[in-house]
């Protein structure tokens, strides 16, 4: 089901005019154009989607916001395909090459949302994501720009409602600035506690991380950093 919001409305999404990158081969057009709305996250209304009636038999439902070119989303849920996954990316760039690690893997178990997170997190229903991952969002490196960053008190307050009481939360940024900031904003949060106790606990990649594309070009001007976060059991 769809409304006047959604992406689909009206037909499939344009691949052309698309936000950044480089222009899509014929293949990619086709799975925007064929395989995204059969895979996208329908949103319709706030609070309204429990994830679970899109992955019937998932035991954990994770989100991934701002995947990038899919590495992780495809890699995780290659790992696991007893768990659900919804991802959100706004470059159809980015959107095309996951699209593609889904066909060619056989994947079953994600769901995409091609449009700003923040949009798919209102729509979600309460308490029913077990994990999610905010792996190198942009860092709006230019001070007058860092307000766009997504790490803000009202989008911790968002996330912090749809997370399940004990769910996870790893962030991860090679920008020094972005890195105190979001670890200060957390810290900040009543909702959320940081389970780092030993400074290899976020100085080096948890077991089960698996790096990116944009990882490996190491644009920041530090090592990546990774905080993994509990939402309050109380919450």
């Amino acid at each position: 089901m769809t409304d006047s919001k959604s992406p689909f409305a009206g037909g499939p999404l344009k691949t052309f005019g698309r936000r950044g990158g480089r222009p899509l081969s014929r293949r990619q057009r086709i799975l925007m154009d064929e395989l995204l709305p059969r895979i996208s996250v329908p949103i319709d209304a706030p609070g309204a989607l429990d994830p679970k009636t899109l992955l019937e038999d998932a035991a954990e439902i994770w989100l991934e916001i701002g995947f990038g070119g899919g590495e992780h989303v495809s890699g995780q849920a290659a790992a696991h395909p007893n768990v659900g996954i919804l991802a959100s990316e706004v470059f159809f760039e980015g959107i095309a090459k996951l699209l593609g690690q889904i066909e060619d893997e056989g994947l079953s178990n994600v769901r995409v949302w091609p449009e700003d997170a923040r949009q798919m997190i209102d729509g979600l229903s309460a308490k029913s994501i077990d994990r999610a991952f905010i792996l190198f969002p942009d860092p709006w490196p230019k001070a007058r720009h860092q307000k766009r960053r997504i790490i803000q008190p009202d989008f911790l307050d968002a996330l912090a409602r749809i997370m399940k009481p004990g769910g996870r939360v790893r962030f991860a940024t090679d920008v020094r600035s972005y890195a105190d900031e979001a670890l200060e904003r957390f810290l900040a949060h009543p909702d959320f506690t940081w389970t780092a106790r030993l400074a290899d606990d976020w100085r080096t990649a948890p077991q089960d991380h698996i790096e990116t594309r944009y990882q490996m070009k190491k644009l920041g001007d530090i090592e990546p950093v990774y905080y993994d976060f509990i939402l309050s059991e109380q919450f």
